[in-house]
């Protein structure tokens, strides 16, 4: 009897199992579509086809202003400083005049100078008479060649002071230049570093002036970014001063930030090896000198391209399980996930590097609400966002 009796229970749970089986297996598609067997409903949603595109850039970086033309005026001659003839603080002109250094001194050098180029060239005059002389007296006999050849290096001697003393009068002319400091460049000028009245020396410093229009601004690109600026600029595509520029100033106190407009000038060719960036600058117009060196600033730079790639509107990504992810369209009009891995992030759009390619069609609008599995329709913008993507 008990054999009998385990006999049966085993055939009861093996047929228990085999219905468990196949009521599992017809209920699985279900299940994978929507939770309790349901399919699920379908969605309406912008929807575009991948195609490889051109795609403009604004890129953003930090940087600190300087004024490239800024200029520390240093004395040239040793004297007493006489006059300024500058408020400290005040926007001079180049080639206005600055400061005096005792050009009495140096006036007296000059006319010294100056009568000794006299005196030499009036014993050269002599030196030349005598050599003309001498060579008339050698054509009679009347003198030896040796007075000849001594007259002839007299006149030669008196040639080299000559030269000499015209040497000397120029330094003095140049010396006494350097007694008025003028300014070479327009900008404003800083603290007087010298007070009048006091004893100059050569190299002393006076003065700095800083231009502030335009003004200079040296920042630092990524190794990436330079270098696909460079491939840019190769392919003949854009010139770098085509390359727009805007500085950007926060304000102060509940103040709007302050815009300058400007351009790319000049892109380095070095990688520096401790940042791994490479060195660029761009040129502003301060006419109204809103902007001073010295500020924290953000550089936005415009003109920047990535050639033939493949992009999907920023809105399309989300996050799944495996990383990023853009829901495409397989031949059943139905959302399937598909990992992408991302690269730059160009205005509304995101550069894809991998996972994607042409002809594929994707999710472009909110992909909220939507699953793996879900039909999807094409909304009527579905033309206007192919047309952007052409763009």
């Amino acid at each position: 009897m008990k054999t009998a009796f385990h006999t049966g229970r085993a055939v009861l749970l093996a047929l228990a199992a085999s219905l468990l089986v196949a009521c599992g297996s017809d209920e699985a598609p279900q299940s994978a579509a929507a939770p309790g067997g349901q399919a699920l409903p379908p969605v309406t949603t912008e929807v575009l086809t991948v195609k490889r595109q051109d795609i403009p850039l604004q890129k953003s970086y930090s940087s600190l202003l300087r004024s490239d033309d800024e200029v520390t005026l240093v004395a040239r001659v040793t004297g007493v400083l006489e006059t300024r003839q500058f408020e400290q603080g005040d926007w001079v002109e180049q080639g206005d005049l600055l400061y005096t250094i005792e050009p009495e001194l140096y006036q007296a050098r000059v006319n010294e100078r100056a009568a000794d180029l006299k005196s030499a060239q009036a014993e050269l005059d002599r030196a030349r008479r005598d050599a003309e002389r001498y060579q008339q007296l050698l054509s009679r006999n009347s003198v030896s060649r040796q007075q000849v050849d001594q007259a002839e290096a007299e006149q030669s001697v008196a040639q080299a002071r000559v030269a000499q003393a015209e040497a000397a009068l120029a330094s003095a002319r140049i010396d006494l230049n350097y007694t008025q400091v003028k300014a070479p460049v327009a900008g404003m000028v800083g603290l007087s570093q010298i007070n009048l009245g006091n004893l100059v020396n050569a190299g002393s410093e006076l003065v700095t002036i800083t231009p502030l229009d335009p003004l200079e601004v040296r920042f630092q690109l990524p190794q990436r970014d330079a270098f696909e600026l460079r491939k840019q600029l190769a392919a003949g595509e854009t010139d770098i001063r085509e390359i727009r520029a805007s500085l950007q100033l926060a304000g102060n106190n509940g103040t709007q930030s302050l815009t300058l407009q400007g351009q790319m000038d000049f892109l380095g060719s070095r990688v520096d090896e401790s940042t791994s960036t490479v060195q660029a600058s761009a040129r502003f117009e301060n006419p109204d000198a809103q902007v001073l060196p010295g500020q924290f600033v953000r550089v936005s730079i415009e003109g920047l391209k990535r050639f033939n790639v493949i992009a999907v509107p920023e809105i399309a990504v989300t996050q799944g399980l495996m990383g990023p992810q853009v829901f495409v369209i397989d031949e059943e009009g139905k959302a399937r996930a598909q990992a992408v891995q991302l690269g730059e992030i160009a205005g509304e759009w995101q550069i894809i590097l991998e996972g994607l390619e042409e002809g594929v069609q994707v999710v472009s609008g909110d992909p909220s609400g939507i699953k793996p599995g879900t039909p999807i329709q094409a909304a009527a913008a579905d033309e206007a966002a192919e047309e952007a993507n052409a763009e």
